[in-house]
């Protein structure tokens, strides 16, 4: 047997050398997100590999990433790849499972309304929507009718196919189906775009995917949320289409607790209670231009005061810069090519002037204003300053998105070896707003995007010094591929509220353009000019949407030291207003903010509608306080806290004003029952 074995060897050997075909077979090697790997002798169905890992992950998974794209489970893998596999807990199997439930929905409103035409149905952060054109409005009634359609489309458990058409066939075929949208969509489409079709059943959409395997896979947590109204394609001159809002998750759980929170939100919704409080209000005068009355003054302003102190000790100094500037400086600055779009702009003298978006170029000009050491770096010049935006009607809300803001800016001016530090202290500076009002927080990288200024070398230093910031302090966070401005990349913090949504409001640039665009010079230790570094950063961010989270965060019972009236002085009768006077007159010295109710109502319906004002302390003052130069204290945070000395009171809310404390409320067992 050993002498045929190594006559078979040789006689391969002879036949390879000789010039005969031997064929060889090559493993397909699929690399997994651990790092382990699977091989296979034949093409494979991503589907058939989660099988192959495991029956569990096949049952869960939604969608896959191919070597960094993603793509549906029926995609067929033919090479050496990474495959990582997503199941509905991540963000991108979530976000197929809700693109799929769209197409469900659109199937389910072309199955009730069969001439209705269809725009888009894109996935978004919290769910999905659907914009439709049909010549009857879509109403809140109609909502039931398109689930219940919806449901029966799951039940069906209808397979989503995928096929591609040339471009004159993909246009002829949505013609046939009388879909102008879909034909002008695939009209802008590049030359050499791929055009796919998902079909299910007897409903066909234009649609790059990915998508869920079959219909069923939705599942039964998702629910239609609001109708609103959207322009095609965002533009203004184009039609007004209805836009379907709705959400889906992979359990039913899960959408409660989704639907639970919108509820509460719109209880706290900025621009009811901000009416209700009398803190802002908005006018057909100016759209995107909020008004502070009195009350939200004073908020404005308590933030504004705040801010300035911790600047203050943080090393910053304030300026100030012009509201207008001339055309070549936002030449100069990049903003007239990046951004021109989004700024208002006016003639002067003959010239062109632009309103600023940014304060950064003002910044810039004061540093150029006189010479400069390393020894004056890091200068850190802080500036509250207003900026105007152009945003589109359709995307204006409340204070959240307006068209005039005041940002909290700074521009730090520093050396290469600063840079580190400066990233550090401005984290430290974020991370201690924040922490005051109770907010936690991640932090997101932000690099280069395509519509950007630069050298590479610049970039990769500037990013490398973020990450680096990032690293010392030991805060996790995510990169945010190429969505950094178009000067640098930048760390955001976004914040997360009572109720569990995310805000970005802080932000870190890096900036190595502007002062090599203005220039800007220090002379350093060497005797020699050196270019600075630059970094732009903003703690609350606007303002103004700052106090509209705030409001929602919150829901108006803002702690002691914020709330635009401290206390509330409620006579039980006409008999003491003389004594419930002197009380306010003891609260005015001291600096406390103090309303006084003189009206002749009943001391129950003053107090029911100071708790409605979200007022934190009342003091109910009789016969038996006045007598005893007393004030009966009830408080938003625990109720009924007794009688107490007003000179006692006075110097406990000082206290409580001036250490910021955010008291909580205590909940009675009675209550909770």
């Amino acid at each position: 047997m050993k002498f045929i074995c190594v006559i078979i060897i040789a006689n391969t050997r002879n036949r390879e050398n000789s010039g005969f075909h031997v064929e060889r077979r090559m493993n397909m090697k699929v690399t997994l997100k651990d790092g382990s790997f699977k091989e296979y002798a034949q093409p494979m169905a991503v589907i058939d590999i989660a099988k192959d890992i495991s029956e569990g992950l096949a049952r869960m998974a939604c969608v896959a990433e191919i070597d960094g794209e993603v793509k549906d489970l029926r995609t067929i893998v033919d090479k050496d790849c990474t495959l990582n596999i997503f199941t509905a807990k991540d963000p991108e199997g979530l976000a197929a499972l809700r693109h799929t439930a769209s197409h469900v929905m659109a199937q389910a409103i072309k199955r009730i309304w069969p001439e209705t035409k269809l725009a888009i149905g894109p996935s978004i952060a919290d769910g999905f929507y659907y914009d439709i054109d049909r010549d009857e409005p879509v109403t809140s009634d109609d909502l039931a009718k398109i689930e219940a359609e919806m449901k029966k489309i799951i039940k069906e458990a209808l397979p989503l196919e995928r096929f591609e058409l040339p471009r004159a066939e993909a246009i002829k075929f949505m013609e046939e189906k009388e879909e102008p949208f879909k034909v002008e969509l695939i009209n802008d489409l590049p030359e050499d775009a791929v055009i796919s079709f998902y079909k299910q059943g007897e409903f066909t959409d234009l649609c790059a995917g990915p998508h869920l395997m079959n219909t069923k896979e939705v599942g039964k947590a998702f629910k239609l949320m609001n109708i609103a109204g959207a322009y095609w394609r965002g533009s203004e001159k184009n039609k007004m289409l209805t836009r379907i809002y709705a959400t889906a998750f992979a359990k039913k759980e899960d959408l409660d607790a989704y639907v639970t929170m919108m509820e509460e939100a719109k209880k706290r919704d900025h621009r009811k209670l901000g009416k209700e409080l009398g803190l802002f209000m908005m006018s057909d005068a100016g759209p995107g231009f909020p008004f502070f009355l009195p009350k939200g003054m004073i908020l404005k302003n308590t933030l504004l005061d705040y801010w300035r102190e911790i600047h203050k000790k943080a090393g910053y100094v304030e300026i100030s810069t012009p509201i207008i500037l001339n055309r070549s400086l936002w030449e100069t600055s990049g903003h007239w090519d990046h951004y021109k779009n989004n700024m208002y702009t006016t003639v002067i003298d003959g010239e062109d002037y632009a309103i600023k978006p940014m304060n950064c170029p003002g910044g810039v000009l004061v540093y150029a204003s006189e010479p400069r050491s390393y020894r004056d770096l890091p200068l850190r010049m802080g500036e509250l300053g207003i900026v105007h935006r152009h945003e589109k009607s359709g995307q204006l809300h409340g204070l959240m998105r307006v068209r005039c803001f005041t940002q909290d800016d700074a521009h730090i001016f520093m050396t290469p070896e600063q840079i580190r530090d400066e990233i550090k202290n401005v984290a430290g500076l974020i991370n201690q707003v924040y922490s005051l009002f109770g907010f936690k927080y991640h932090v997101e990288l932000s690099t280069r995007p395509e519509d950007s200024m630069g050298s590479d070398e610049d970039w990769e230093l500037a990013t490398n010094s973020l990450q680096g910031a990032l690293d010392d302090l030991g805060l996790d966070y995510v990169i945010n591929e190429g969505d950094g401005a178009f000067y640098g990349p930048k760390i955001d913090f976004h914040l997360v509220d009572a109720i569990g949504r995310t805000w970005q409001c802080g932000t870190i640039q890096l900036d190595f353009q502007l002062p090599q665009r203005f220039e800007l010079e220090y002379i350093g230790a060497d005797g020699e000019k050196h270019r600075p570094i630059m970094i732009h950063r903003v703690c609350f961010g606007s303002i103004e949407r700052f106090i509209g989270i705030l409001i929602e965060h919150f829901a108006g019972a803002f702690p002691t030291w914020l709330a635009p009236v401290q206390v509330k002085v409620l006579p039980i009768s006409e008999k003491y207003e003389e004594y419930a006077k002197s009380v306010k007159a003891a609260l005015d010295a001291a600096d406390i903010r103090a309303e006084i109710d003189l009206r002749s109502e009943k001391i129950g319906y003053k107090i029911r509608e100071a708790q409605g004002q979200k007022i934190p302390y009342m003091l109910v003052v009789g016969q038996k306080e006045q007598a005893d130069g007393t004030v009966s204290v009830r408080s938003r945070f625990k109720g009924d806290e007794g009688a107490e000395d007003l000179n006692v009171f006075i110097a406990n809310i000082k206290a409580e004003i001036a250490g910021r404390v955010n008291r909580p409320v205590e909940v009675k067992k009675e209550e909770e029952k």
